[in-house]
């Protein structure tokens, strides 16, 4: 999936959760991006991060500690 889009769909969460007080607002953030993003999106999403998390909602990059990281199968 192309970075921009990653982002665009990260930030339409993080607008749904913003009407929310602001830990349930990133604690929602992540519960979703957890139950409904399937690794390979969630690694991008991470690769972001790294990048320094450009065009990222503050709500999003608050949740990364609490987004599961996706681990590798031995």
């Amino acid at each position: 999936m192309s970075p921009d889009k990653l982002v665009r769909m990260a930030n339409q969460i993080a607008t749904f959760f913003r009407s929310k007080p602001h830990d349930e607002g990133v604690a929602g953030v992540a519960d979703h991006i957890n139950n409904f993003w399937e690794p390979r999106m969630r690694a991008q999403l991470f690769d972001l991060y790294a990048q320094g998390g450009e065009g990222l909602d503050a709500l999003v990059i608050e949740a990364r500690d609490k987004i599961r990281p996706v681990t590798q199968s031995a």
